[in-house]
C-alpha cells in the first residue's frame, strides 16, 4: 500500500459526515473536483472499495464505516492537542478562561473576576455561561480552565470542591401572605402555587423529598431549567420557591427570602482539570472565588 496524506483523509471523513462531495468541498473550503481526486487517490491507496455511486450521493461501504471509526478517533486526538496548544497559549498570554453555569452568571461572577482582576490586572478574562454539564465537558477537554458548576455534576475527570454552602430558602413574591412570617415551613407551602427546577437540578429533587416527607402533594405551577428564569417568574407573582439565596441576586429587590424549614443543605461547586496548564491563574481564581463566597455569606 502506498502512503496517503492528510488532506485525503480529511476529504474521506468529510464525504462520510455530509453525504455529498458538494457539502463536503464547502467545508474544506476546496472544489468539488479537488475532493473527488483526493477520495479517488485515498481509495487507490489503500485498496478498499470506501463508496458506492447511488443517484449522485456517495454511501460508504462496511469497510469505509470502519474506517471512519479509527479515522473519527484519531481526529479527536489531534483536537485534543489543538486544544493543549491553546491552553499553553494561554498562560503564556496571560488569559484564563472560566465557564459559569447562569445561576452564578451576574453579580457573583463579577464580584470574584474583580477580586482576581485586583491580583492579575493584566490577565484577560474570557467568561462562557452554560449549563454545569456543558461546562464539566469543556473543563476536561481544556477548552476552559475553571468552571462554576451546580452539584449534579459528578466527572471523573475533574477535581471539585463545594463552596457558597448555605440552607435553601423560600422566595416569595412581595406582599405574598407569607412574607409576614419570619419563617417559612413545609406545611405552610400546601396547596401553595410552586415554582420548581426541572429534574435536572439537584434542588428539585431535594424539593420533592420535603413534600414526600411531609406527606403533601407539591402544587407545581411551572418548572424551569436555570435559577433566573425561576425567579423572574417568582418575582411576577406566579408562585413561591426554594432557592440557594445566592440564585436570587439578580431580583433581590423584587421577592422576598424568609428561612426555610426543616434546613436543607444547598451548594455550588468550582471545577478544575488536574494537572492544569495555567495553574497559577487557575489558584488565584479559586483563591479570589471563596473570598467572595465567604464575604456573600456575610452579606
Amino acid at each position: 500500500m502506498r502512503s496517503f496524506n492528510l488532506r485525503q483523509v480529511e476529504a474521506f471523513r468529510a464525504v462520510v459526515e455530509s453525504g455529498t462531495v458538494s457539502a463536503a468541498a464547502a467545508s474544506l473550503y476546496v472544489t468539488q473536483p479537488a475532493v473527488s481526486k483526493l477520495l479517488s487517490q485515498f481509495e487507490h491507496h489503500t485498496g478498499l472499495r470506501l463508496f458506492e455511486r447511488v443517484r449522485g450521493r456517495l454511501i460508504p461501504t462496511p469497510q469505509a464505516m470502519r474506517l471512519y471509526d479509527e479515522v473519527d478517533r484519531i481526529f479527536a486526538g489531534l483536537h485534543q492537542i489543538e486544544r493543549a496548544v491553546e491552553s499553553v497559549k494561554r498562560e503564556e498570554h496571560g488569559q484564563l478562561i472560566v465557564g459559569v453555569l447562569p445561576a452564578l452568571s451576574g453579580q457573583f461572577i463579577r464580584r470574584a473576576t474583580m477580586r482576581f482582576l485586583s491580583m492579575h490586572p493584566n490577565v484577560f478574562i474570557s467568561i462562557k455561561v452554560r449549563a454545569s454539564a456543558v461546562l464539566a465537558d469543556w473543563i476536561a477537554t481544556r477548552q476552559i480552565d475553571v468552571g462554576l458548576l451546580n452539584t449534579s455534576v459528578d466527572h471523573p475527570e475533574l477535581e471539585l470542591e463545594p463552596f457558597l454552602c448555605h440552607p435553601l430558602v423560600c422566595l416569595l413574591p412581595l406582599r405574598h401572605r407569607l412574607a409576614k412570617k419570619k419563617r417559612i415551613y413545609i406545611s405552610d407551602l400546601e396547596g401553595e402555587p410552586f415554582i420548581a427546577f426541572d429534574s435536572s437540578v439537584t434542588i428539585r429533587r431535594l424539593v420533592d423529598g420535603l413534600y414526600a416527607q411531609a406527606s403533601m402533594t407539591p402544587n407545581y405551577v411551572m418548572e424551569a431549567a436555570t435559577a433566573p428564569t425561576l425567579c423572574e417568574f417568582v418575582a411576577a407573582g406566579l408562585g413561591v420557591s426554594l432557592v440557594h439565596p445566592q440564585m436570587a441576586d439578580p431580583v433581590a429587590k423584587d421577592v422576598v427570602m424568609r428561612p426555610f424549614l426543616p434546613e436543607v443543605e444547598n451548594y455550588f461547586l468550582i471545577g478544575r482539570a488536574p494537572g492544569s496548564r495555567n495553574a497559577r491563574y487557575v489558584e488565584d481564581f479559586l483563591r479570589a472565588t471563596h473570598e467572595e463566597a465567604r464575604t456573600s455569606q456575610r452579606r
